[in-house]
């Protein structure tokens, strides 16, 4: 676990301009035992990347904003205050070399669109060194 204690869960900042994306993947983290802010763009992502200090970063490569996701990228590996942030990218832009520049930005992971929440949840999981946990579904109507 980076910087998370036994009793403090790992905080992921999703970011993502589609509201209900964002609102899907946190609400799943949250559901799996994680915490999750949110940002619909750039901007407000490196705001509160440096003001959280997440765990992990998820983005879409597509985010709106000042600069393209991978100058947000490389501007949070280029800080020392959010370097070391693990950034998985989760995108429908599969096309041409734009998974090659995402890494070449600094993304650690690039997740292609549809990606399941499970699937997120895991490579999380995993680049946080975190055990591997299944949410169990609740009962529906109890």
């Amino acid at each position: 676990m980076s910087r998370s204690t036994a009793n403090r869960a790992p905080l992921v900042l999703v970011v993502d301009d589609d509201l209900r994306t964002r609102e899907m993947y946190a609400a799943w983290l949250v559901y799996s035992g994680l915490r999750a802010a949110v940002a619909p763009d750039s901007e407000e992502a490196i705001e509160k990347a440096k003001k959280l200090r997440p765990d992990l970063i998820t983005t879409d490569i597509g985010v709106e904003g000042r600069g393209h996701v991978l100058q947000f990228c490389a501007k949070l590996k280029k800080s020392p205050r959010t370097r070391k942030i693990p950034v998985i990218a989760v995108t429908a832009w599969s096309m041409g070399d734009c998974v090659e520049k995402a890494r070449q930005a600094g993304c650690d992971l690039v997740l292609i669109k549809p990606c399941l929440p499970e699937t997120l949840l895991l490579e999380i999981q995993r680049l946080l060194k975190l055990p591997a946990i299944k949410p169990k579904p609740k009962p529906i109507g109890r």
